[in-house]
């Protein structure tokens, strides 16, 4: 386990949502400051607004990857290359969860989706894989952003 994914994990604990916490241990290295990287991905948390959609660690890799990749152009090409991008990280995800999307990540788990967020006790914890989800898409980007140095090298 990486001190990166450590930290994201203990952002969750701290209380910051599943999105938060994977884009806040990159924010900074990717020229965004913490609390803003908190606002932008404030929205994500439980699947878009605890909607359970696309899965809030997922969301927050896919920022980190528009902060370390994108580029502001209106280019097709650019965008392509982007998104192809996107669904390999989407990819990797997948295979190791089963899923992206927060609801089928949390089958057999008792859910709401009132906007009103789940009490954080050691129940929560025990019961939900967000915590392990957090770390995990922590790694896939750390991983991910290594492979990508050394391809820039070559």
């Amino acid at each position: 386990m990486s001190q990166k994914s450590e930290k994201a994990k203990e952002l969750f604990k701290s209380g910051y949502n599943c999105s938060q916490s994977v884009l806040g241990v990159f924010a900074e290295e990717l020229g965004l400051d913490f609390e803003t990287a908190m606002k932008i991905s404030s929205s994500f948390g439980g699947g878009m607004g605890r909607m359970r959609e696309v899965c809030g660690t997922v969301s927050g890799m896919f920022m980190a990857a528009g902060l370390a990749f994108a580029t502001a152009s209106d280019s097709a090409t650019e965008k392509g290359e982007h998104y192809k991008r996107i669904q390999e990280l989407a990819k990797k995800f997948k295979e190791k969860n089963g899923s992206i999307i927060c609801r089928e990540l949390l089958q057999g788990v008792e859910t709401s989706n009132s906007p009103t967020p789940s009490e954080r006790n050691e129940t929560y914890y025990k019961k939900r894989p967000c915590i392990e989800l957090v770390g995990d898409s922590v790694e896939i980007f750390e991983q991910y952003l290594l492979e990508q140095k050394s391809v820039e090298v070559k």
